[in-house]
């Protein structure tokens, strides 16, 4: 294939996962914007809502996001009173994030979020699952590099 051929848009699987990527959390806005949320501080209560009392570190691991990113995300969430940044008492370079009780109550506003996004995509279960694989194969390869 020659370099003009391979540099058509068609030709790069990056587009495609942009795309989609767009397309897929544009879904969540309807949802989101009652709540006054935004996807990516969605994304902090879902990891949030299975583990407080995070590490901040781990928490920017687990979303995959810098610290640039991460930083004023999490200020914006203290400043609604959503979470507490708390100094760890067993590393004090170290900071959790936890929630408070406003935080924690947002889960329960939020509970219907997934079931209503996934109703608005047309895959069945087994694509679903064949994507999802896909997608963190993908990850780890593009992670390890």
């Amino acid at each position: 294939m020659s370099y003009k051929e391979e540099m058509k848009l068609e030709n790069q699987l990056c587009f495609p996962l942009y795309a989609a990527a767009r397309s897929v959390t544009a879904l969540y806005t309807p949802y989101l914007k009652p709540l006054g949320l935004t996807y990516t501080q969605y994304i902090v209560f879902l990891v949030l809502w299975e583990k407080d009392g995070i590490p901040v570190g781990e928490l920017g691991k687990r979303l995959m996001l810098d610290s640039g990113t991460l930083s004023p995300l999490l200020k914006k969430m203290r400043q609604a009173g959503y979470i507490e940044k708390r100094q760890s008492a067993e590393d004090e370079r170290s900071f959790l994030i936890t929630l408070t009780d406003k935080g924690r109550a947002l889960q329960e506003q939020a509970r219907e979020i997934p079931r209503n996004v996934g109703g608005c995509i047309a895959l069945n279960h087994e694509k679903a699952a064949q994507l999802y694989q896909l997608l963190y194969e993908l990850l780890e390869h593009t992670n390890s590099n």
